[in-house]
């Protein structure tokens, strides 16, 4: 718009006249922003209709009122990126591909005293980008570069500001001036150890390490702001930094392995910690526990996951243990004790050059039938959609199945094919899927798929204790109460006319009773998956739940246990999940109500909190 027009739209639009300046910039061959259409170029001014014409991506020749426009449209200096990557693509691309930190900095160069928010310098590299996919990777990768660039202060927090300095500062005075300014004990922990990897290219910063030293020397000992996790790194940086001022670490408080003397809390901590310091942390566990390190070791690796069952195993082969790691895996199959991500871990691994060996014997029929038992388990334990890991590398993995079942006859597959089908950790497409590699190796099993399931309950999860109880029960039954029944009936045929022999009579109705008695024991400790109920967690309830209620009908307040299926003690608020009351807390949150409708009575229950029963039995 030349002067003319802007004129004569300020008189027939007085508001506008504040906007004169930005009605006089959208000239044509301009570049800018529309909050609704996004990057666009003014072609011209219709002085006809009073309308600017604007290409915009996907919609060319576009007719605005510059009045509007005023509100909602940002018309781009000649210097801004976006205006840039349009004149001059070349350089920009250049910039992009390897000079980032030069092109952040010409972001900042557009803003007041060179600074602006995180969010706006990533909001504008993104449009330069393009690619959201592309701009995620590049970002991630120039941050680590801006970190370094003396140019630039870079932001802790994607709340702060990035800002363009006056004078380049090193990364190392800036790391100095920022542990200097901040009090917090976790700040000061992140700031030492970045300290301490830079001081091997820059040896002037020693003079400055020991005011490091001893900041943190004092957080360690004595922050309450500091996880068991974060305290433990945060000795070792300050022994580290105390080994290059050559200074004596045995005045430190406290020492490393009074950190890691809580046996209980060590499964907390390696899970905290970053995982280049798992191998670490277990060379101090030995270290400090120079009796039972070995079986604490074995205990980390059976509650582990991810990076960290990786690194025990390691940690344990480095040690000689080769032989008990195979036996434990199968020791802990037997008991139904591997846990879903070692199984994932052993399944990962069973082709690899450095664990083959040690997992490849595991890789038999059993371990599909545990495979089969940690799904079933994760599913019940879990209410949201969050994926199984283990579930579906069972389905991605097409090699997998015909491993396992490499060693199986037709009946062993058709065993593990029928708790397929019962398993509750997978959608019906996906088992006849699974099913279909079953099929292919053990065509016999065709058949499960048009009679369905065999007819068999669902699993049952039963405590160690419960499942002791009824393995006793049963053993009783079949070696001592049977056959002593039938010991009973044969004296009482003896005593001649059956029909009138009361004795008989009595003993067949025992016989009855206890052969009933041991046909459902038979089929429900088939069913039993054994659970020490350490899975469970409290943002849900599940089998394993201590539940605060508040009855909303009686304004009482009552806790109720929720263990397995054989766990009922009611004297003591102690209830099976199979129970009405026990399934329908199952999967609830704290806050949320439960309506009952029991035996003729009508209640509604409101859950005020959830506590883990392995943590009160540990207290």
């Amino acid at each position: 718009m030349n002067e003319e027009a802007v004129l004569e739209l300020i008189t027939r639009k007085p508001e506008l006249k504040p906007a004169k300046a930005k009605l006089e910039s959208m000239q044509p061959g301009r570049y800018c922003i529309h909050q609704s259409w996004g990057f666009g170029q003014i072609k011209e001014y219709d002085a006809a209709s009073s309308k600017l014409i604007i290409d915009f991506e996907g919609k060319e020749g576009h007719r605005m009122d510059p009045g509007f426009c005023v509100v909602t449209m940002q018309v781009l200096p000649p210097e801004h990126l976006l205006a840039r990557k349009e004149t001059e693509p070349d350089l920009i691309t250049e910039m992009i591909a390897k000079q980032q930190a030069d092109l952040v900095v010409e972001v900042l160069k557009q803003y007041p005293n060179g600074a602006t928010s995180a969010t706006e310098v990533e909001s504008i590299l993104s449009q330069v980008i393009g690619d959201p996919v592309k701009f995620k990777k590049w970002w991630t990768a120039t941050k680590k570069i801006l970190a370094k660039d003396p140019r630039i202060a870079v932001p802790p927090r994607k709340t702060g500001m990035y800002v363009l300095r006056d004078e380049p500062v090193s990364i190392e005075d800036e790391l100095l001036e920022e542990y200097n300014a901040t009090q917090s004990a976790k700040r000061r922990v992140i700031i030492a150890d970045k300290l301490l990897d830079a001081v091997t290219e820059n040896p002037d910063i020693k003079e400055h390490l020991p005011a490091v030293l001893h900041g943190l020397a004092t957080a360690v000992k004595e922050s309450n702001q500091l996880t068991p996790a974060e305290k433990l790194k945060g000795a070792w940086i300050r022994n580290d930094l105390a080994k290059i001022l050559e200074v004596d670490i045995a005045e430190f408080e406290p020492a490393l392995a009074d950190l890691v003397g809580d046996i209980e809390g060590l499964n907390e901590i390696l899970d905290d910690l970053a995982t280049n310091l798992h191998t670490r942390a277990l060379e101090l566990i030995k270290e400090a526990h120079p009796a039972d390190w070995k079986e604490i070791s074995f205990s980390l690796l059976k509650s582990s996951s991810g990076k960290l069952t990786t690194d025990c195993v390691n940690f344990l082969l480095l040690n000689g243990f080769d032989q008990d790691l195979l036996e434990t895996f199968e020791r802990w199959q037997t008991e139904q004790n591997l846990k879903e991500p070692v199984l994932l871990w052993i399944v990962k691994n069973r082709n690899s050059r450095k664990f083959g060996n040690l997992v490849r014997p595991m890789i038999k029929p059993r371990l599909l039938n545990a495979i089969f038992y940690a799904i079933d388990y994760e599913a019940l334990q879990i209410v949201t959609s969050r994926r199984i890991p283990l579930a579906d590398i069972l389905s991605e993995d097409t090699e997998l199945i015909p491993d396992l079942l490499a060693e199986a006859d037709s009946e062993t597959a058709r065993d593990l094919a029928n708790n397929l089908l019962l398993n509750q950790g997978f959608e019906e497409l996906t088992k006849k899927s699974l099913l279909a590699r079953f099929i292919k190796i053990f065509p016999a099993v065709q058949s499960l798929l048009e009679t369905g399931a065999e007819t068999r309950a669902t699993g049952l999860i039963v405590s160690r204790e419960s499942y002791d109880k009824a393995v006793a029960e049963y053993d009783d039954l079949v070696t001592k109460q049977i056959p002593e029944n039938s010991k009973a009936i044969g004296v009482a045929r003896e005593h001649g006319d059956l029909k009138e022999n009361s004795e008989y009579k009595m003993a067949k109705q025992d016989q009855s009773l206890l052969l009933a008695r041991r046909n459902k024991l038979e089929m429900d400790l088939q069913r039993a998956k054994i659970t020490d109920f350490s899975e469970i967690g409290t943002e849900t309830v599940g089998i394993g739940s201590i539940v605060n209620l508040l009855d909303e009908t009686t304004n009482k307040e009552i806790t109720y246990t929720i263990l397995g299926a054989w766990d009922s003690d009611p004297e003591k608020e102690v209830i099976s999940y199979k129970t009405p009351l026990g399934a329908a807390l199952l999967g609830k949150s704290p806050r949320d109500e439960v309506e009952l409708h029991i035996e003729g009575v009508d209640s509604l229950l409101k859950i005020i909190s959830i506590q883990r029963f392995v943590d009160q039995v540990a207290k």
